[in-house]
């Protein structure tokens, strides 16, 4: 009778965990999510620097009382373009939205802003990326929900798709708004 060796039986055992492991995963409940352990907590120091011509914001601002989104984007994601539409909307409604410009050239983010419209009732740069380490920021685009206090209540990485507006960022706003 042949002796099988360790070493074949090897792979075959590895693939058939990998296998079940990322089957096991397909049907998680939170398989779109990513986790932020900012949800609940106050949010970070706001250090970024001023976009010319554009009114910054500070700490002060996310504490001030009221519901406001702070979304990083930058001229060159094309999710953001996608979701800037979205941002216009809920700005004409009279929520407040804060802008981060992450990684970006000024010239190119002023750019964006004159082309598509800007959503943003103040807006900085963070060029260095450090902020957005500060806030576990994954990718642009990310948005935060922030109640009056300043704490995270909801944080969506990923374009703002009409589905995300109604089913996710709707809600949170009304969420923190009851707080």
């Amino acid at each position: 009778m042949p002796r099988i060796s360790p070493l074949m039986i090897a792979p075959p055992a590895i693939f058939a965990a990998l296998a079940t492991l990322f089957y096991v995963g397909m049907f998680r409940e939170d398989k779109d999510t990513l986790p932020s352990a900012r949800e609940g907590q106050p949010a970070p120091p706001v250090v970024m620097t001023q976009l010319p011509g554009k009114t910054p914001f500070d700490d002060a601002s996310l504490r001030d009382g009221n519901v406001k989104l702070v979304n990083y984007w930058a001229s060159w994601c094309a999710p953001c373009r996608v979701e800037h539409p979205h941002l216009e909307t809920l700005a004409d409604e009279g929520v407040t939205i804060l802008g981060i410009n992450y990684k970006d050239n000024p010239a190119n983010a002023l750019s964006f802003l004159e082309e598509l419209g800007d959503p943003y009732a103040a807006i900085g740069a963070d060029a260095t990326g450090r902020m957005a380490l500060d806030w576990g920021v994954y990718g642009v685009p990310e948005t935060y929900v922030i109640d009056g206090d300043g704490t995270i209540v909801l944080r969506f990485a990923g374009p703002i798709t009409e589905r995300v507006l109604e089913s996710t960022i709707r809600p949170a706003i009304e969420s923190a708004a009851n707080r």
